[in-house]
């Protein structure tokens, strides 16, 4: 028996990077897993990976009715709910006078409207049952500044006082955890910087490299599990000693 055998969980952003990596690492522990993503192909990558996944929902989770719709379609497919992990986000590297209002209000709606949505839906079905415990993705940029990302820094320090709040409220039944993952080398990550930059900022994280997506996802396996039963309203950050290191990014 695996360490997540019996949970039901959905990852919302769950079929590249850590997301896919989550999946892929707790369907070895022998949970049932649903998977949440927005695009086609991505879509259709993932269940090609991985065909023990209960299920793969097209959804934008900046649309609350797609949310509320994959949600209905996720819990019929998993007969239940133990764990939510919303995980799904994105960012633009731009300088902050160059910010358009589009992209801001983007960022923004995915990466804290859509925690909210899911987070909400999850908690009145768990406060119904028997619990559960959610999940949120982070990052170091919610605690400490980078240069060019002025959206995305504001969309995770927003979301990691959502998580503080929810774990208040929510606590005992609902554990409420976050994990803030440094830098980690993912198609998104790899799309923004090119190869010199990603060997700069390797340079400059005492562990000398990227974290891999399957790294992070044995720290959810963590939080997600029973022996984690004491663990909520705190922020788990793995990043190399990068933040503590150097303060901030300048690139």
């Amino acid at each position: 028996m695996g360490r997540l055998a019996g949970k039901r969980v959905i990852i919302t952003g769950g079929s590249t990077g850590i997301g896919a990596g989550v999946a892929k690492r707790f369907l070895a522990e022998d949970a049932t897993v649903s998977v949440w993503c927005r695009n086609k192909d991505h879509a259709a990558a993932i269940e090609k990976e991985l065909p023990a996944l209960s299920d793969v929902a097209r959804v934008d989770v900046a649309e609350p009715e797609q949310v509320d719709k994959a949600f209905k379609q996720s819990l019929a497919a998993l007969g239940g709910l133990d764990t939510l992990i919303c995980n799904a986000g994105i960012s633009v590297r731009h300088d902050f006078l160059e910010i358009d209002r589009a992209d801001f209000d983007r960022v923004l709606r995915v990466n804290l409207h859509g925690v909210f949505y899911p987070s909400q839906l999850a908690a009145r079905h768990m406060m119904k049952a028997d619990g559960g415990a959610i999940l949120i993705s982070a990052s170091t940029s919610g605690v400490i500044a980078y240069r060019r990302y002025a959206d995305y820094n504001a969309s995770k320090g927003a979301v990691l006082a959502l998580m503080r709040t929810m774990a208040l409220e929510l606590a005992p039944k609902i554990r409420v955890n976050a994990v803030n993952p440094g830098y980690v080398l993912t198609p998104m990550q790899e799309a923004e910087y090119t190869p010199e930059m990603l060997q700069e900022v390797n340079s400059i994280i005492p562990m000398g490299r990227h974290a891999r997506p399957d790294e992070i996802a044995s720290l959810y396996v963590y939080l997600a599990s029973d022996e984690a039963a004491y663990a909520s309203g705190a922020i788990f950050t793995l990043d190399g000693a990068e933040s503590i290191g150097s303060g901030a990014m300048t690139l």
